[in-house]
């Protein structure tokens, strides 16, 4: 059995965060484990508060996991501060993990902030130690600069951030108008992963980029290529929003 890693915060209603992912991580046949760099007060509907813990006992969880495990591939969520990510960047280059998924987490669903303005600029320096980044439309307008109204903006939001350096970039098009694209961009090729528009309310989408993501990392600890490892990520998201 695969080993992966998520690196995360807390979430104690279970439908994101640390939670979440381990949920996914044991559903698509992967052993778990887990560093939290924040602790939440939230439930399925808001983000109440945040209680972020110190760089120094994140590298700690982690390198005491690692003493003991091989870690396959690694998610990372919700960082918490700009210290946390450096001890992030640290941890990957000094223990030489490998197979890392950045989940850009900048806010909540609900909008509420879940990293300091300064931390934009410290996950732009990690996009070069992973090898997948995940943001959605805000995120990546907020990492690139670019306005995105459309997939073509997507496409350029893309093209900056792998010149940033990360190899991979799936970039999420849940918040535009119509029928959702999600647009992954390999150095070399677009490619578009079409989907239909699913009713619901915040509840129902709470954790869905953290289970996207996490469920990427479980396809890539089981030897999957990138672009595979999207596409069977959507096809178990899909699954559980539509219960199908």
């Amino acid at each position: 059995m695969k080993t992966v890693l998520t690196i995360a915060g807390s979430d104690p209603s279970g439908g994101a965060g640390v939670q979440a992912d381990l949920k996914t991580f044991d559903a698509l046949g992967c052993k778990g484990l887990s560093a939290i760099t924040a602790l939440t007060a939230q439930n399925n509907r808001r983000v109440y508060s945040t209680l972020v813990l110190p760089p120094s006992f994140l590298k700690k969880q982690v390198i005491t996991l690692l003493e003991e495990f091989t870690v396959d591939a690694v998610k990372i969520g919700m960082t918490g501060s700009t210290a946390n990510l450096n001890a992030i960047g640290w941890l990957i280059r000094e223990k030489g993990l490998e197979n890392v998924v950045l989940d850009t987490v900048l806010c909540s669903t609900g909008g509420y902030p879940l990293l300091d303005k300064k931390g934009v600029f410290a996950v732009k320096k990690l996009l070069p130690l992973v090898k997948i980044a995940t943001p959605n439309i805000p995120e990546a307008s907020a990492l690139t600069g670019v306005d995105i109204r459309d997939t073509d903006g997507m496409e350029e939001a893309a093209l900056a951030l792998f010149s940033a350096g990360v190899p991979y970039v799936l970039i999420k098009g849940g918040h535009l108008e119509g029928a959702p694209v999600d647009i992954l961009y390999d150095g070399k090729k677009f490619h578009r992963f079409k989907g239909k528009r699913i009713r619901g309310g915040r509840e129902k989408f709470h954790g869905t980029g953290c289970k996207l993501s996490a469920a990427i990392a479980a396809g890539l600890a089981r030897g999957l290529s990138v672009k595979k490892a999207v596409e069977d990520a959507k096809k178990y998201l899909n699954r559980i929003l539509t219960g199908r």
